[in-house]
């Protein structure tokens, strides 16, 4: 795993795949709840009040609450605004493109770490046959699909603010500086966002994916990994915990300026095998560089959180193909 894109505790690609997973439920746990507010403006005339159409049924205020429903009903809405202006309230625009906008931050977030791990050489979004990486360096392989759902997610994050602009600035009963925005922003937000979903399900469906570099990777950071466990178990066996620390400090240094200045591989575990300050046999430091040892519940917390999602989404999902150009 990484923080801060340093190496750290090590994770499985399964447990990092239910993160970009539990974003996008969040999302429609969001759009949900959105479309459950959505309402029908209504029939109420210029300013809201009804005024017109109670004139219309000889003041009849039954009759006037009456069309509003029939309306609405034909609408196929369930629900009306009790009160409005001119116009139903521009903050559900709002808040409609929030949605979109958490779709496109969830996209985004997962694009990114893509191109990170692609940079790594460990996962790969889908590159065809015919491909070209690049038409200068033929060697190539940039992530242009997920270059395209982080450009398409900015694109539909920034259009929410114009929905907030609108919403906060519209006056009294109803102004006219909110149409020619939102004949740009609503149709586009929706029109990127139904781009960045087919791009997303496009690379997550043909992802590929490099155990044997991930392995690599893992081995080559794993020895000082490894250091909190080994200096816990010299103290175990009698050592003293404070000159240990400074000892192991002082190693994994040296082994990280080797590293880094001369290209050299990690011989952390070598160095502690020489030094005789560690009571611990290399059976014991191998034993310490398991794998398995260092990647906590991430099986079981992927396996279940899949399980959850499956039993409470199962039926709706459905894996479509898309087709990309690149």
């Amino acid at each position: 795993a990484y923080t801060h894109f340093q190496p750290a505790q090590p994770t499985t690609l399964g447990k990092r795949a239910t993160l970009w997973l539990q974003d996008l439920v969040m999302d429609m746990e969001a759009l949900d709840f959105v479309l459950a507010q959505i309402k029908m403006l209504g029939c109420r005339g210029a300013t809201g009040t009804g005024a017109s159409f109670l004139g219309l049924f000889d003041g009849n205020a039954e009759k006037v609450v009456r069309l509003e429903k029939l309306i609405a009903q034909k609408m196929g809405f369930d629900a009306i605004f009790d009160v409005s202006g001119q116009t139903y309230p521009r903050k559900l625009d709002y808040n409609v493109l929030s949605v979109l906008s958490g779709i496109a931050q969830s996209a985004w977030k997962f694009a990114n770490d893509i191109r990170l791990l692609s940079h790594l050489k460990e996962v790969e979004e889908p590159f065809a046959e015919k491909q070209v990486g690049s038409s200068a360096m033929a060697y190539k392989r940039n992530p242009v699909r997920c270059e395209r759902i982080s450009s398409l997610a900015r694109y539909v994050i920034s259009l929410t603010q114009g929905a907030a602009m609108t919403a906060a600035t519209q006056w009294l009963e109803r102004t006219l500086d909110d149409s020619a925005a939102r004949r740009i922003y609503i149709p586009e937000a929706f029109l990127a966002t139904d781009g960045i979903l087919s791009l997303y399900r496009n690379v997550i469906g043909n992802l590929r994916v490099y155990p044997e570099m991930m392995r690599k990777n893992l081995e080559n950071e794993l020895p000082f990994l490894a250091t909190e466990n080994i200096l816990m178990h010299c103290v175990k066996k009698g050592g003293d915990r404070q000159l240990l620390h400074e000892a192991l400090r002082e190693l994994a240094v040296a082994a990280a300026r080797d590293i880094k200045e001369k290209g050299a591989r990690n011989d952390l575990i070598e160095r502690i095998l020489t030094d005789g300050r560690f009571n611990i046999t290399r059976e014991e430091l191998e034993d310490f560089l398991k794998v398995e040892k260092f990647t906590g519940m991430a099986q079981e917390q992927a396996e279940n959180y899949a399980k959850k999602i499956l039993d409470r989404f199962g039926g709706e999902l459905v894996a479509e193909e898309t087709e990309i150009t690149v």
